[in-house]
C-alpha cells in the first residue's frame, strides 16, 4: 500500500525545552549561591548541604530528560516535583524560624518554578495548574501561615505556569494545522505530477486506440470501446486523487510531524464514495463527483455503490446498448445524494408494479431495499421516451445494516431484503 512521504518536521516548543534546561541549571546555581551567602544564619546547615547535593546531582543528571517532550515522562515529572516539594518542606529544619517569618527563601528557591514549567510545557495548562497548586500548598505549610510575599510568589508562579501551558497547547494545535496543510499541498503536487505524466502517455494512447478502433470497425471497434472506457476510468481516478491523504499528523519529541503512514483498512474509518463509484465510469457512463472526498460509513458506502450498480444494470438491460448514463454525486450538509440518469426509452406506467407482482424484485430489493437498510431513500422518476432518473439519498449518519442494531443484525429485524440478489428489475 502506498505511503506518504514525510514532508516536514517542526516544533515551536523545542526552544522552550532548551530554555527550560538552561533555567534549571542557572536557578540551581542561584539557590546554592543564596545558601552560601547566608550560611552562618542557618540553624542546621548540614540539612541544606545534603539537600543541595541531591539537587545538584539530580539537576545535572536529568538534563537530557528536559531536552524534549518524549524524554520528559510523567514519572520523571513526578520525581522532579517531589524534589522541589521536599526542599520546600525541609526549609524549616535547615533555616531559623525568624528568617522564614522574615520572608527568607526556601531551599530550592526559584528552582521550583522550573519543575512547574516542565509540567506546563509537557502537558499544557491543566498539568501546570496541578503542579503549581501543590507548590502553593507546600509553601503555605512551610511558612505556617499565609503571608503577603508568600501569596504573591504563589500567585505569580500559578499564573505564569498556566499561561505558558495554554500557549504551548495553542502552538501544538497550530503545528498540527500547518502540518496537515503542508501534507495536502504535497499530495496535490504529487497528484498533478502523476496526472501530467499519465496524460502525456497512457491517456493519449487509449484515446488513439479508441479513435482508430472505431474507424476500423469489427473487432477493432470493440477494442476501441474498451479503451475508451478505461480512458474515462483512468481520468476519473486521476482527477479524484491518486495520492490518498493520510489521516495522521502527530506530536513527537520534535513537534508535529507529517509522517509516512499507511491508509487504514476500510473497516477502520469512512470510505470515499468516489473511489467506489469510479469503476462504473466508462465510455457510456459519465461520473460527476465533488473534488474533495465524500466520506461515508463503510457498510453504507458499499450498499449505496451496489444500488448504483443495480441502477446501471437496469440501463444496460432495458435501455439498449446505445443508451448513455450519468452518475451525479452531491455531498450536501444533511446527507449524500447520488443520481443515476439515462437517456433510454423510460419505464411505462405500471411496469414496476407489474414486475414486482411477477416476482422480479430488482428495484424493490437491489435498490430500494439496500437504501432502506441503511436509513436512506430511493426515488425513481421515469417518463416514457425521456429516460429514467433514480435518486438515492443517504444521511451522513447512515447505519450498518449488518451491525448489531441494523435491520440485518442480531438485534434488528431482517426483512425480505436481507438476502438480495441481482434479480431482473423491470
Amino acid at each position: 500500500m502506498a505511503k506518504r512521504e514525510r514532508v516536514i518536521r517542526m516544533s515551536v516548543e523545542q526552544p522552550l525545552w532548551r530554555a527550560l534546561t538552561a533555567y534549571r541549571v542557572l536557578t540551581m546555581l542561584y539557590a546554592i549561591g543564596l545558601f552560601a551567602t547566608a550560611y552562618g544564619h542557618f540553624a542546621r546547615p548540614w540539612v541544606a548541604i545534603a539537600y543541595y547535593a541531591v539537587l545538584c546531582g539530580w539537576t545535572l543528571a536529568t538534563l537530557p530528560r528536559v531536552a524534549n517532550a518524549a524524554s520528559c515522562t510523567k514519572r520523571f515529572l513526578a520525581a522532579d516535583l517531589t524534589i522541589a516539594l521536599s526542599g520546600i518542606l525541609l526549609t524549616p529544619l535547615a533555616d531559623t524560624h525568624e528568617r522564614i517569618l522574615a520572608g527568607g527563601p526556601t531551599l530550592p528557591s526559584i528552582w521550583t518554578a522550573g519543575s512547574v514549567l516542565a509540567f506546563a510545557v509537557k502537558g499544557g495548562w491543566r498539568w501546570a495548574a496541578l503542579a503549581s497548586t501543590l507548590v502553593a500548598a507546600a509553601n503555605l505549610v512551610e511558612r505556617g501561615a499565609p503571608a503577603r510575599d508568600t501569596i504573591h510568589n504563589v500567585v505569580l508562579v500559578w499564573v505564569a505556569s498556566i499561561a505558558i501551558g495554554y500557549v504551548v497547547e495553542v502552538a501544538r494545535a497550530s503545528e498540527r494545522t500547518l502540518a496537515r496543510a503542508l501534507e495536502i499541498e504535497a499530495a496535490t503536487r504529487e497528484r498533478e505530477r502523476l496526472a501530467r505524466g499519465i496524460h502525456d502517455s497512457v491517456l493519449q494512447v487509449l484515446a488513439m486506440v479508441q479513435r482508430r478502433g472505431t474507424a476500423l470497425g469489427g473487432d477493432a471497434a470493440e477494442l476501441g470501446r474498451l479503451a475508451g472506457e478505461q480512458e474515462v476510468a483512468l481520468r476519473s481516478l486521476v482527477s479524484g486523487g491518486l495520492v490518498p491523504l493520510s489521516r495522521a499528523s502527530e506530536d513527537t519529541a520534535l513537534g508535529a510531524v507529517v509522517r509516512a503512514v499507511e491508509e487504514p483498512d476500510a473497516e477502520e474509518g469512512p470510505l470515499d464514495l468516489r473511489a467506489l463509484l469510479a469503476p462504473y465510469a466508462g465510455a457510456r457512463v459519465t461520473l460527476s463527483a465533488p473534488g474533495s472526498p465524500v466520506p461515508l460509513a463503510p457498510a453504507a458506502a458499499r450498499e449505496l455503490s451496489a444500488a448504483v450498480g443495480a441502477a446501471l444494470d437496469n440501463v444496460r438491460k432495458h435501455a439498449g446498448d446505445g443508451a448513455r448514463a450519468w452518475i451525479l454525486v452531491e455531498d450536501e450538509p444533511q446527507g449524500i445524494v447520488v443520481t443515476v440518469r439515462d437517456d433510454g426509452p423510460g419505464i411505462p406506467e405500471g411496469r414496476l408494479a407489474q414486475a414486482e407482482g411477477e416476482g422480479r424484485l430488482g428495484v424493490a430489493q437491489s435498490i430500494r431495499g439496500r437504501l432502506r437498510d441503511i436509513g436512506g431513500t430511493a426515488e425513481l422518476i421515469s417518463v416514457p421516451g425521456q429516460g429514467t432518473e433514480v435518486e438515492l439519498k443517504v444521511p451522513k449518519g447512515a447505519k450498518d445494516p449488518d451491525g448489531p442494531n441494523g435491520p440485518n443484525g442480531p438485534n434488528g429485524t431482517k426483512g425480505p431484503e436481507g438476502s438480495r440478489g441481482k434479480a431482473e428489475t423491470r
